[in-house]
């Protein structure tokens, strides 16, 4: 049988286009068993995929109070513009967020700073973060601190860890500031991405007074700052000289974020630290200091790259203020004191 030259034509276009999707086949192939053979070089940092935040399922048969559309909280706002919860209390189920993230078995980290006389606070911040930070779940607290020898000595409950890691002292607290981003940058590539699910970094001079748990678990986490959030955003303190990289225009940003609570998912505070750290160099190399070193970068950081879970303030309350009516319950708060006693150039 002859065949006419239209069929010799469609059958080498079809081995062509078969051939084509074999290499592309075999080729994918590889380069999957090569991403899982190479070593890790500390260039780029390897998170594992994990759905801790994204498939959320309840055990079966738990009983808990039946959700409402028409009651709840009307007195704030529970909900942002880009669909991003706002966490009240009255907002969440306790329970039964422990019930769903308890059989996920993650990791929490926390850090602190306790340099130079900040170590006074640091007995304080442990204890009540046993009383209400995460409890009953696996919890890593790194501290950084210039006085390891004067770290207290505070019972931890099982699976709860504590972490010494020895940083220079400072003869400016800007520059303490300043270098959390790359400290927590370092921490993350170095030791934590292997074990760790979420991580929080938090200010050393505050204390837990209630729960603080699974509610706040999120991709990207920001807390809103006590001082500003019934204010309009032009009373915002964001860095406003367009030299430099933190800066935000008068018409532009969402909250006030505080520097002294964030977190995430291990990957997206890796990226935040990472960017706010090269960004606080480059503006340094030009001269430039943003008005409130990692607090005013992190704000730039969160206008852009929207926070997918936002704490209110009940999360980082200032305990010199009286608590408003919409504040049911104060989380953690900023203990009272005297700034040109501890603040080494104040």
């Amino acid at each position: 049988m002859q065949l006419n030259s239209k069929t010799v034509t469609g059958i080498l276009i079809t081995t062509l286009v078969l051939g084509a999707v074999y290499y592309l086949f075999q080729r994918h192939r590889w380069l999957l068993e090569q991403m899982k053979t190479t070593p890790d070089n500390g260039c780029a940092p390897k998170f594992a995929v994990k759905d801790c935040d994204f498939h959320l399922v309840a055990p079966d048969h738990l009983v808990y109070k039946q959700p409402s559309l028409i009651q709840g909280r009307t007195d704030v706002v529970s909900v942002t513009p880009w669909l991003a919860p706002v966490v009240w209390e009255g907002t969440f189920n306790p329970l039964l967020l422990d019930s769903i993230y308890k059989p996920k078995n993650i990791t929490i980290a926390a850090t602190v700073f306790a340099v130079g006389k900040y170590i006074r606070f640091l007995k304080k911040f442990l204890e009540t973060a046993e009383q209400h930070f995460f409890v009953g779940f696996k919890v890593h607290v790194y501290v950084f601190t210039d006085r390891p020898d004067e770290v207290p000595n505070v019972n931890m409950a099982a699976g709860r860890q504590l972490m010494v890691l020895s940083v220079p002292s400072s003869n400016r607290w800007q520059e303490i500031s300043a270098r959390r981003m790359e400290l927590v940058q370092m921490l993350i590539e170095e030791k934590l991405q292997n074990h760790i699910d979420y991580i929080f970094c938090l200010d050393v001079d505050s204390q837990f007074h209630g729960r603080w748990g699974t509610e706040s678990l999120g991709g990207l986490v920001a807390v809103i700052h006590p001082g500003y959030y019934r204010d309009s955003r032009s009373k915002f303190p964001y860095e406003r000289r367009p030299s430099s990289r933190a800066y935000v225009a008068p018409e532009e940003g969402d909250f006030y974020y505080c520097g002294g609570a964030f977190g995430g998912l291990l990957e997206e505070v890796h990226q935040l630290a990472k960017t706010c750290h090269t960004n606080f160099v480059n503006d340094a190399k030009e001269g430039i200091e943003a008005a409130w070193q990692e607090e005013s970068h992190l704000n730039r950081y969160m206008w852009i790259n929207k926070p997918s879970k936002i704490l209110s303030p009940e999360y980082l309350w200032q305990d010199f203020k009286p608590r408003n009516p919409e504040v049911h319950i104060i989380r953690f708060s900023g203990v009272v004191k005297n700034y040109a006693e501890i603040r080494p150039n104040v």
